[in-house]
């Protein structure tokens, strides 16, 4: 294997593959995520044609929050 692999490409390479891979593996994942957690997103338009008046306000579908506490948020919007 370590022949093969000298003789496939420079060893110097080889960790610039692993980060690129590692970045598009993770970008892919975190677009995966934006497509399936983002109330934003509509994938079924028969049976939930508005999912982001479904949300509570206890809701969490932000990735990252700085010193946010969702479980004492109060719900100030109208029913539709």
């Amino acid at each position: 294997v370590n022949r093969f692999l000298i003789s496939f490409c420079h060893l110097q390479l080889i960790p610039l593959f692993i980060f690129i891979g590692g970045g598009a593996g993770m970008s892919m994942a975190y677009l995966a995520r934006l497509g399936l957690r983002n109330p934003d997103v509509c994938w079924d338009r028969k049976n939930n044609p508005e999912p982001w008046n479904k949300l509570g306000p206890t809701d969490q579908y932000k990735f990252y929050t700085v010193n946010m506490d969702y479980s004492k948020l109060k719900k100030d919007r109208p029913d539709f």
